[in-house]
């Protein structure tokens, strides 16, 4: 934030602020990325929400594929920008609600995202590949994503199990993210079964 204080949550909940003595323990994050968080430049009159995903440890139950040794790292996933902070305290609950769900943060293009991961500092998730088209069928999806990520690119030691989760793909215009998980594919597989 402007003011230079920050805010760490996960898809849940904060979980700690700067100056906190004590930050709830939940999943190792604030523990990975407190440090991480000083480091960020601070802005002069925007709040930059930051995107980090945080893998190994014993952040899932996926983490086994990323170490075997509770490893853990973080690569930068988005970055969105609050050019008017005001709004924020005029809106109802509700409103920002709404506003979140639909679209009202302004994140970073594609070529804005590589630049501001120079700036700080920070490495992105990998980029696999760019398609004119995604496969519609569940069959060609998932044939897809075994083809795309036969394993995980993130692997942290010699240990880890190296399967891949998933990958996340999005439209050049944003309009469209979606999470493509092996797990959910393997899951409709045996429901046919």
């Amino acid at each position: 934030m402007p003011d230079g204080n920050y805010v760490l949550g996960s898809r849940e909940e904060l979980l700690f602020a700067k100056g906190d003595l004590i930050g709830n323990p939940a999943l190792g994050i604030v523990d990975a990325l407190h440090s991480v968080a000083d480091l960020l430049p601070q802005p002069e009159h925007n709040i930059i929400v930051v995107y980090l995903e945080l893998y190994g440890g014993k952040v899932t139950a996926a983490s086994k594929q990323y170490t075997a040794k509770q490893s853990i790292a973080w690569r930068l996933f988005d970055i969105a920008v609050i050019t008017d902070i005001t709004m924020l305290f005029t809106k109802s609950v509700q409103q920002l609600a709404s506003w979140r769900d639909n679209g009202g943060q302004t994140f970073l293009d594609e070529d804005q995202l590589k630049k501001a991961s120079i700036d700080f500092g920070f490495e992105l998730t990998p980029r696999l590949a760019t398609v004119e088209a995604l496969p519609v069928s569940i069959e060609e999806t998932y044939e897809f994503l075994k083809a795309l990520l036969p394993k995980t690119l993130l692997a942290l030691d010699e240990g880890a199990g190296g399967r891949g989760e998933g990958i996340v793909a999005r439209t050049f215009s944003r309009s469209t993210i979606a999470k493509i998980r092996f797990e959910d594919y393997e899951r409709h597989a045996k429901r046919r079964q």
